[in-house]
Formats: structure tokens, C-alpha cells, sequence
């Protein structure tokens, strides 16, 4: 049984930093509600992300996979290992979605494997217009296209103004990943 009655559609996106953290934030706040959160990450395949490790407290209301190749996926030349993740893991949201047994589901990254075409955008909108009235659906990254905004209820667009990486400053463990 769910808590929510009215399950919207948001979408962070942009170049700025924050994305991720956002829709993490909005977890946490859910969980301690009540609600029951699903994570799927797109194009993350490795497990040294500290996200991870804080979201084990919150089991079982929250749970999470994801799905990602190794290395860095080139836009226009994609290799199949990304592309067969990006698709297993657009396959299970759509099972985590449809069942309509979590409050809110988090695809993040999925703007971004949209973009590099590791999965049609067809599909994912499919997904939007068919969701379970109840469920909130999130999705994260950059280069939200023009009908995914269109169709969201709720957009915010991070702005890259100042990063520390233009000064040198190397990402580092606990606040940049």
C-alpha cells in the first residue's frame, strides 16, 4: 500500500553538481515519512561510491542496484557492454516502476544514458505516461531533452557557476563521490 496519492514526475538535470545528492536528499526525507524509495543507477558498474554505502542504513524502505559497463562511454560510439547494461537496468526500472509496490522510484543517471542513445527515449516517456498514478518517478542527469521536460511535472536545472575542478582540486572522497 502506498503513501502517496499523487505520484509526479521530477527531473534534475543540468552541468552543475547536485543531481544525485538532490534526489538522495529527497530519500532520505521520504524514508523517514514512511515511503518506500528504489534506486537504479544508470552507467555507474563500480561500487566506491559513498552514496552506497549510506543508503545500506536505510534497507529495507530504501533499496538499490545499478547498472553500468566499465570505462567511459563515448557519445556516438557506445560499446555494446554499456548499451546491454543501460537496457537491463531500463528493464528492471520498468519491472520496479509498474509493480507499483515503492512510493518512489529514482533513475539516476537514465538522462544521461539517454543521451549517449544507450536506450530510445520512446521507451523511457512510455514508461512516464503508464506509471502507476500513486508512484513518484525521478530522474536524474544532464541533457534532459525538450519532451522529457515537457512532460515532467517538476523541473530544476542545476547551473554550473564555480567548481573547484577549474582550480586543480581533485574530486574527493565524501563529497564528490
Amino acid at each position: 500500500m502506498s503513501n502517496l496519492t499523487q505520484g509526479l514526475v521530477q527531473i534534475y538535470t543540468g552541468n552543475g553538481k547536485g543531481k544525485t545528492t538532490a534526489a538522495f536528499g529527497l530519500t532520505i526525507r521520504a524514508v523517514g515519512h514512511g515511503f518506500r524509495v528504489y534506486i537504479i543507477q544508470f552507467m555507474k558498474g563500480g561500487n566506491d561510491y559513498g552514496e552506497l554505502e549510506g543508503l545500506k542504513h536505510l534497507w529495507p524502505e530504501c533499496q538499490h542496484e545499478n547498472f553500468g559497463g566499465k570505462g567511459w562511454v563515448r557519445k556516438g560510439e557506445p560499446l555494446e557492454e554499456h548499451i546491454l547494461e543501460a537496457r537491463k537496468g531500463f528493464s528492471r526500472a520498468r519491472e520496479i516502476v509498474l509493480s507499483g509496490a515503492w512510493d518512489i522510484v529514482i533513475l539516476d543517471e537514465i538522462l544521461n544514458a539517454l543521451w549517449f542513445t544507450l536506450i530510445p527515449e520512446s521507451e523511457v516517456l512510455d514508461l512516464l505516461n503508464n506509471k502507476p498514478a500513486h508512484v513518484e518517478l525521478i530522474l536524474t542527469g544532464r541533457n534532459a531533452s525538450q519532451s522529457l521536460i515537457e512532460r515532467a511535472d517538476l523541473v530544476t536545472e542545476m547551473v554550473l557557476k564555480k567548481h573547484p575542478f577549474e582550480q586543480g582540486i581533485q574530486a574527493r572522497q565524501g563529497i564528490e563521490f
